[in-house]
């Protein structure tokens, strides 16, 4: 098996609809019932990250697996943060969002954090306060949580960033 990751295209924003519909079922099963309610992240927002170049897809041979958003910031909504604060709050960063994949696949997240790392060394992320499938990944993978940022409708989340380095102790 090969993985490969590339960035999406506008024919494949169902495919992309389809793995996000996975990620929200997998967090579902997991007892995380509040994170992307049903109509988030939308057709139009998938959509906006494919034509901003901003939307990934990783590929197991020639299927479709997982996808995620790598956006350069600055992020509006990690302008502020409470009850803690960014290890660097000066240098340009980029973002991980809209992280999805398969139920049965393995290894999704060190590949994502393998690519964005290799075009970034400064790397933020957030997620719901009961995703803990997440939470434990993101600090398997050497990232260090910062405080709580809030969405633009007012949700909270938890952030994390990481600066270059070896990817962690699942490398």
């Amino acid at each position: 098996m090969i993985r490969t990751i590339r960035r999406a295209r506008p024919e494949d924003l169902d495919i992309i609809l389809r793995l996000i519909e996975s990620g929200r079922q997998i967090m579902r099963s997991d007892g995380n019932r509040e994170q992307w309610p049903q109509g988030y992240p939308s057709r139009e927002t998938m959509a906006n990250d494919i034509a901003e170049g901003n939307s990934y897809l990783v590929f197991d041979d020639d299927m479709a697996v997982a996808t995620f958003a790598f956006v350069k910031g600055p992020d509006i909504t990690y302008k502020q943060i409470y009850e803690g604060k960014w290890l660097d709050d000066v240098r340009p960063y980029h973002a991980v969002h809209r992280i999805a994949s398969l139920p049965d696949r393995k290894g999704i997240f060190r590949e994502v954090m393998r690519y964005c790392f290799e075009h970034a060394d400064n790397i933020r992320i957030d997620t719901h306060r009961d995703n803990h499938i997440m939470q434990h990944v993101i600090l398997g993978y050497g990232f260090t949580y910062c405080g709580i940022i809030h969405l633009l409708n007012g949700d909270e989340r938890l952030a994390y960033q990481r600066l270059s380095g070896p990817i962690g102790q699942h490398e």
